[in-house]
């Protein structure tokens, strides 16, 4: 089976011609990737939704990868959001959250109270 981005890969390839200025190149490689991000998008939109259970061992070869550089990704188990963490390497503190926890919170208390906002009385 190819993939969408190998007639990208070959467009880069023959797009390296010395004969082309960079700019030309440029303009060529977006071109081709931008095909190729229509080609996944409609294969894409004839899949069905991916659910949360789906997410959950790409996210931990992510980790696995990214632990290492101080990254960490988490999904939200009230709001299936993902949560990204910076973890400082050395003491493993949690130098940066996206988004915050208030935020996280906010979001759930929105959702609780969704459908109460707007009374339906006549």
């Amino acid at each position: 089976m190819t993939s969408p981005f190998t007639g990208t890969i070959t467009s880069l390839l023959a797009a390296s011609s010395p004969r082309l200025t960079p700019q030309q190149r440029l303009d060529s490689t977006l071109t081709e990737l931008s095909i190729a991000d229509n080609a996944s998008a409609q294969t894409a939109s004839h899949k069905e939704p991916i659910n949360k259970g789906e997410l959950v061992e790409p996210l931990q070869r992510i980790n696995t990868v990214m632990r290492p550089h101080g990254l960490e990704f988490e999904m939200s188990e009230q709001s299936s959001r993902i949560i990204t963490r910076v973890i400082d390497r050395e003491s493993g503190d949690v130098i940066r959250q996206i988004p915050a926890e208030e935020v996280i919170l906010i979001a759930e208390r929105l959702e609780e109270i969704q459908g109460r906002l707007i009374s339906l009385e006549v």
